[in-house]
């Protein structure tokens, strides 16, 4: 087992990790590149981020990384998974036609974790600006 280390490393198209099983599942098959990709080097979990939450609230990430699986109940893409769940979410992916993070972080146990503040969704300059 590797020692904690954190790396930042981008999934999807053009990132580093491929989305598992192919392109177009959304966040799901993100989550499963990465959570494939993690096991493959000997990390033990993955932490994830969308690319349009630029701002987290204070304390966000030191809950998730807590525990695994967990992840925030206002943005479920933001979460800390164990890559041990990476076969789990392909076959989940395989057999359940909604592509929902939150219904395969309720299907493997894992804890919601309440943001202290809002999550902040970037798509656009003026959801920038605003911040």
């Amino acid at each position: 087992m590797r020692p904690y280390v954190a790396d930042v490393v981008i999934a999807g198209i053009g990132g580093t990790i491929i989305d598992l099983p192919e392109p177009g599942l959304g966040p799901l098959g993100g989550i499963a590149g990465a959570l494939d990709h993690a096991a493959t080097l000997g990390f033990t979990s993955v932490i994830t981020i969308a690319c349009d939450m630029p701002v987290l609230p204070d304390g966000l990430l030191a809950a998730l990384a807590r525990r695994a699986p967990a992840y925030c109940n206002d943005a479920p893409v933001l979460g800390h998974w164990q890559a041990a769940f990476a076969a789990h979410l392909l076959a989940h992916i395989q057999r359940t036609p909604r592509r929902s993070v939150r219904g395969w972080a309720e299907a493997i146990g894992a804890l919601p974790i309440i943001a202290a503040g809002p999550v902040p969704n970037v798509n656009t300059p003026a959801d920038m600006a605003a911040l």
